[in-house]
C-alpha cells in the first residue's frame, strides 16, 4: 500500500499536526512505511536581519531540531527506527514537496484548518500541495473544525 510518508508539522500549532500525525502513524504501522516528519521554518525578510543576533538561524534550527524529537518521543509508533524528521527552511509548500520528492513518497498526510474567506481567496499551503504533490495527498481536518 504505502511504503514511504511525509508529515508536514506546524510546531507553531502543533494541535493542527496532531490529527495528520495520528492518522499518519496509524497508516505507517499497518503499512510499515517510513514515516518522515518535516518542519519548515520562515525565511526572515532582510529589513530584520539587522534586529537579530548573528547567530539566531543557528540557534532557530537547534531550537525546532529539539522541538521535533520531543514530539518524537511522544509519538505512539511501535517502530521508530522507520521514522526521520527534518527541518528545513524556505516556502512551506515547496519544502513541503521537494521533502516528499527527495522521500519518495508515495503518501503525504497534513493537517489542515476549516477554509476561512482568507483561504479561498489567497490560498493555503495545503491547496497548494494537493494540486502539485505528485503522490496522494490526505487532508486530515483538526477534530474541533469538523463539520
Amino acid at each position: 500500500m504505502f511504503t514511504s510518508i511525509v508529515v508536514p508539522v506546524d510546531l507553531s500549532e502543533i494541535e493542527v499536526s496532531q490529527s495528520a500525525l495520528e492518522r499518519a502513524t496509524a497508516l505507517a504501522s499497518v503499512t510499515n512505511a517510513s514515516l518522515h516528519l518535516v518542519y519548515v521554518r520562515s525565511i526572515l525578510p532582510i529589513t530584520f536581519m539587522e534586529y537579530v543576533p548573528p547567530s539566531f538561524d543557528e540557534e532557530q534550527q537547534v531550537d525546532c531540531e529539539k522541538r521535533m524529537a520531543d514530539l518524537v518521543s511522544k509519538l505512539r509508533l511501535t517502530d521508530k527506527s522507520k521514522l526521520t524528521t527534518s527541518v528545513r527552511m524556505g516556502s512551506i509548500y515547496s519544502e513541503i514537496l521537494a521533502e516528499a520528492e527527495q522521500r519518495k513518497a508515495d503518501l503525504i498526510v497534513i493537517g489542515s484548518h476549516r477554509p476561512a474567506m482568507a483561504t479561498y481567496l489567497l490560498g493555503s499551503n495545503a491547496t497548494t500541495i494537493v494540486r502539485h504533490a505528485a503522490c496522494s495527498v490526505l487532508v486530515v481536518r483538526t477534530e474541533k473544525n469538523k463539520i
